[in-house]
């Protein structure tokens, strides 16, 4: 049967676009200048890609395009990939300006009108300017700073962007990778104010951090448990995105996204992490589902010919493991879809990705309407809005 009238559409992977005074409204005066805010500068505003020339002025010189400063860094877009509503032809453009976007990328208001237009109940927004999981923080050379323009994102988002709808608003937050003592300090702060979900990197070892492999984060781990949040590591948050060369298109590294959630669940379901955080649940934000049974499969027979001289569990199959703590979710995976119960039915939620360029914005339900004709009711209730209110801990209000 199709999506119901009385399921809820619930994206677990949504982007939002910081407004200009973010930082600037929460941060002490005496950080007002070096911390995070919107500056005008000339630059050029992108390419056209029907054309591949710069986009220029009428006069032919650059565009003053607002971008952010922190630091005295300059981060040149402010609505990466915030392209929903335009044409595929126009995609390429980033927008430079927040006349250029939806209002919904930035307001929160504007945001649930534009869910109401595409059949979304409820959804999960990630950090744009911060990068997903706040990791533009780790450059700060203040860490006072950096630590107060941390809390300063997360308290956007639990006292000003969800409560606009606490219903269907649902809150993220992020956390001062560099210090695990202020992350676990944080993680119990926003959950006191309701946070619901954690973003975390989806390998840290790039980012100059410890990885999964060692004990360094399981006091961050024990706090997600207790306080009873998921860690959402959504691809890229390493900072190493796929490509196999510097010639090649981007379309090849579009095409491989979902393959750093592969590297993340290798790396998570053959560590430690699991089998010393029974409670734990990880997400794998924007990584497609399709891939998952291979994985798996390919994991179980490693573990069954290679374990006896490996320092790795000897008792509990990754396919096990998986089932227990590791939730995907997909945009269109027809695929995945389809073999959802090799996947894990328990495991899939949707993603709409609004803002972003992989969204179907605004024909989100209708797509996965008719994704759903030949999936059984349930199945299809508990893909589309069940298995995420249940990792959220987000009822029904």
């Amino acid at each position: 049967m199709p999506l119901q009238s009385h399921m809820h559409l619930i994206s677990t992977d949504d982007h939002l676009i910081e407004h200009p005074k973010l930082w600037s409204d929460r941060l002490p005066a005496k950080f007002l200048d070096a911390g995070p805010k919107i500056v005008e500068k000339e630059m050029p505003a992108g390419i056209n890609p029907a054309t591949g020339e710069e986009i220029r002025t009428a006069n032919g010189s650059p565009r003053r395009a607002q971008v952010w400063e922190y630091e005295g860094r300059i981060y040149p877009y402010i609505g990466l990939n915030a392209v929903a509503g335009k044409k595929p032809e126009e995609y390429g453009v980033e927008p430079t300006r927040y006349e250029e976007m939806l209002p919904g990328c930035y307001e929160p208001k504007a945001r649930v009108a534009d869910m109401d237009i595409d059949g979304v109940q409820a959804t999960l927004s990630f950090p744009s300017f911060p990068r997903f999981a706040g990791t533009v923080f780790l450059e700060g050379k203040d860490r006072e700073l950096a630590l107060l323009s941390v809390r300063a994102w997360n308290d956007y988002v639990l006292d000003e962007w969800c409560p606009t709808a606490p219903d269907r608003l649902i809150p993220l937050t992020i956390l001062p990778l560099w210090s695990v003592e202020d992350a676990v300090k944080e993680i119990h702060r926003t959950a006191a104010k309701g946070s619901r979900a954690i973003s975390f990197p989806e390998n840290p070892v790039p980012l100059g951090l410890p990885s999964f492999h060692t004990d360094h984060w399981d006091p961050v781990f024990a706090a997600a448990v207790e306080t009873g949040q998921p860690l959402c590591v959504h691809f890229g948050t390493s900072g190493q995105a796929p490509i196999t060369a510097p010639e090649a298109p981007m379309a090849v590294m579009i095409s491989l996204f979902g393959c750093n959630s592969m590297y993340a669940t290798a790396d998570l379901l053959f560590s430690p992490v699991f089998h010393k955080h029974p409670g734990l649940k990880f997400m794998l934000s924007e990584g497609g589902i399709g891939w998952v049974p291979y994985l798996l499969e390919r994991m179980d027979a490693t573990w069954e010919k290679h374990r006896y001289y490996q320092n790795i569990n000897q008792t509990v199959r990754p396919s096990e493991l998986f089932a227990k703590h590791i939730y995907g979710c997909f945009i269109e995976d027809q695929f995945g879809v389809d073999n959802r119960h090799a996947v894990g039915i328990d495991n899939i939620t949707w993603e709409g990705d609004y803002p972003h360029s992989d969204s179907n914005w605004p024909n989100s339900r209708k797509k996965v309407h008719d994704s759903m004709l030949h999936v059984p009711d349930e199945d299809v209730h508990k893909m589309v809005e069940l298995n995420a209110r249940a990792l959220f801990n987000f009822p029904r209000s």
